[in-house]
C-alpha cells in the first residue's frame, strides 16, 4: 500500500508543454492554502524544453514516459503518486486562482459528489464554457447555433455558471476527484488515448452514485491548446466521440451516430473547415485512423 500524503495528489501530464508548464505549477502554493499535496508530472515524450523546465524544479517527481496517451499519462502520475484523498487533475495549460483548491474540497466532501469543476475563464478573462452534456443523437453537432439544449452539448447560457450544480460531465483541465471514486473506477479508459476520456470517466462515476458538480466558487484560467492541435487530433476527437457513444447506447445507435457524424463533418469541410476533411477520409477508411487509437479493424470504430 502507497503511503497516504495527505488531502490532494495533484496529477499533471506534459507533452511539449513548455510555455505553460511554469506558470501552472508556481500557481499551485497559493491554491492549495493550509492543504497537504504531492504533485507528478508524466511527461508524454516531449521533444521541446518541457524536461528541462521540470527537472530544474524541485516542487514535483517528474516521471518519464513514452507518448502513453492523456488517460494512460493520467493513469501513471496518479500511480507514481502517495495515496490521498482526492486527486487534481491538471492541464500543463491551466492556471489556479489563489484558494482555489479548498474551496473544491468543500464542495468535494458534500454527500454523493465524486468530481468538482471551477469557473474557468480564458486567458483574456472571459468565461471559458467548460460544461457540457451528455452526448446523443440530436448532439451530434451542426445545430449547436439554435442554443437549445437538445441539440447543444456545450453549455453556453452564462447564467448556467453563476451557481452551484450538477452537470453531465466538464471539460478535464481542472478536475477534483474523489480518491475513492477514482480507484473504483480503476482510473480513466486509455483505449481512447486522447479525447473523451474525461466524459466516459464522469459518466461512469455516475453510474456508480458519483456525480460531477460545479462550483463558481473556485477558479482557474485555461489557456486551451497548449499541447497543440492537428488534423490528427481533430480525427482524434471525432473517432473517440462516436466510439464513446456506440459503447453507451449498442451498435444500432451508434451506427446511427457515425453516419450523422460524417454528414456533420461533411458539412464542416464544405463550410471551410480543412481539419474535417482528414476526418472524413479517416471515418470512411479506418486504416487512416491514428494507429494509437486501435480503432482501425471495422467501418464502425468501437
Amino acid at each position: 500500500m502507497r503511503p497516504m500524503s495527505g488531502d490532494v495528489a495533484a496529477v499533471v501530464v506534459t507533452y511539449n508543454s513548455a510555455d505553460h508548464v511554469t506558470s501552472l505549477l508556481d500557481s499551485l502554493p497559493a491554491a492549495f492554502g493550509d492543504l497537504s499535496y504531492s504533485v507528478v508530472v508524466v511527461d508524454n515524450g516531449s521533444t521541446d524544453d518541457t524536461l528541462a523546465i521540470l527537472d530544474a524544479r524541485d516542487d514535483c517527481i517528474v516521471v518519464r514516459s513514452g507518448n502513453v496517451g492523456y488517460a494512460g499519462g493520467m493513469n501513471r502520475a496518479v500511480a507514481e503518486s502517495p495515496e490521498a484523498a482526492a486527486v487534481l487533475i491538471l492541464n500543463p495549460d491551466a492556471v489556479l486562482d489563489p484558494g482555489s483548491v479548498p474551496v473544491m474540497m468543500h464542495v468535494l466532501s458534500k454527500d454523493g459528489v465524486g468530481i468538482v469543476a471551477p469557473r474557468t475563464r480564458e486567458a483574456d478573462g472571459s468565461l471559458s464554457p467548460t460544461l457540457r452534456r451528455a452526448p446523443t443523437l440530436g448532439r451530434v453537432g451542426g445545430l449547436s447555433f439554435t442554443g437549445l439544449p437538445m441539440f447543444t452539448e456545450r453549455v453556453e447560457d452564462p447564467r448556467e455558471y453563476v451557481h452551484e450544480h450538477e452537470v453531465d460531465w466538464a471539460v478535464g483541465a481542472v478536475l477534483l476527484v474523489d480518491g475513492e471514486c477514482y480507484r473504483t473506477l480503476r482510473g480513466m479508459d486509455e483505449s481512447f488515448f486522447l479525447y473523451s476520456e474525461e466524459t466516459e470517466f464522469s459518466i461512469r462515476a455516475r453510474d456508480l452514485g458519483w456525480a460531477t458538480v460545479y462550483t463558481p466558487d473556485a477558479g482557474a484560467m485555461h489557456v486551451g491548446g497548449g499541447s497543440g492541435e492537428s488534423a490528427a487530433t481533430h480525427t482524434m476527437k471525432v473517432v473517440n466521440r462516436v466510439r464513446l457513444y456506440r459503447r453507451l447506447t449498442g451498435p444500432i445507435r451508434g451506427a446511427t451516430y457515425f453516419w450523422m457524424t460524417v454528414l456533420v463533418e461533411v458539412r464542416r469541410g464544405i463550410l471551410g473547415h480543412r481539419k474535417s476533411w482528414p476526418t472524413v477520409r479517416a471515418l470512411l477508411q479506418p486504416s487512416r485512423r491514428p494507429a494509437a487509437l486501435g480503432a482501425g479493424e471495422s467501418l464502425i470504430p468501437a
